[in-house]
């Protein structure tokens, strides 16, 4: 006689089919789900239908470049420069690479670019300013406060009344001759303590700062070699000139003037040798 065992329940789960209740509520998730990623779908597409108009339209082509701030540079070369800007969509062209190729232009110091919609691109240009100019073999160069070779001088800058600085250019060690920042330095706060001065600033005829503390300059018209030191350069050249009648009188030619202590003024005559 053989006698059947009562099911467990907590051993075998029993099969139950779901209610009514259960299917809808599954229906009415997946439903909604559906509503979900059918709106996120039209969404999609809406913004990519957008933007595909926004960067086809012809009003925000770019067509005018409006360049500020020039005087060497004319509008025609800077324009010239970035004239692939023209007719890009003025929201994803690239103004940082036409920047850095506006600055590869010897004579923009900076630039910077601005979106105008709905279709102009203004450029604001600062153009370098030449101090002096660079002796570099045989040929000169317009050089600036920061020690870029500008570009060699030539008739074309005849405007330009600028003394000749001497010494710029440091030995190589390797590779090409490089300007010494140092020495540019000494050069450029020379130029601008005697700017006040113009009428003093415009009898420089040159200026040596192979020893870049100590300025050595010389007037037009007076071979005499004045050493000015690294500072006071105004006063010290002042002084100079206020007693440099008095000198030609004691010593008719002169070899230099030591104006380096302030209190006292040192004149070497030239060498018999050397006459």
């Amino acid at each position: 006689m053989s006698v059947k065992a009562t099911a467990e329940k907590n051993f075998r789960r029993a099969r139950v089919r779901p209610t009514g209740r259960q299917k809808w509520a599954r229906g009415w998730i997946t439903w909604r789900a559906g509503r979900w990623i059918v709106a996120v779908l039209v969404i999609a597409y809406g913004g990519y239908r957008a933007t595909a108009l926004v960067l086809h339209a012809s009003v925000l082509q770019i067509r005018r470049i409006a360049v500020r701030g020039n005087v060497r540079l004319s509008a025609g070369e800077v324009q010239a420069i970035v004239d692939g800007l023209r007719g890009s969509n003025i929201f994803t062209a690239d103004l940082a690479a036409y920047r850095r190729r506006l600055l590869e232009s010897p004579w923009v110091g900076e630039v910077a670019l601005r979106r105008v919609l709905p279709s102009t691109v203004e450029i604001f240009v600062s153009e370098r300013r030449p101090i002096g100019l660079c002796r570099f073999g045989s040929d000169l160069y317009l050089v600036d406060g920061q020690g870029v070779l500008i570009d060699q001088f030539g008739p074309q800058y005849s405007e330009f009344d600028l003394p000749i600085i001497d010494g710029l250019m440091r030995p190589p060690s390797s590779g090409q001759p490089a300007v010494d920042e140092e020495r540019v330095e000494l050069a450029a706060r020379v130029i601008e303590a005697l700017a006040p001065r113009k009428t003093l600033a415009a009898r420089v005829s040159q200026i040596d700062v192979h020893d870049a503390h100590d300025a050595v300059v010389l007037l037009q018209g007076d071979a005499a070699l004045l050493h000015l030191g690294d500072d006071h350069f105004l006063e010290r050249l002042q002084s100079y000139v206020d007693l440099a009648g008095a000198l030609h009188d004691r010593v008719p030619e002169i070899d230099y003037v030591d104006l380096r202590f302030d209190e006292r003024v040192y004149v070497r005559p030239v060498a018999e040798g050397r006459r």
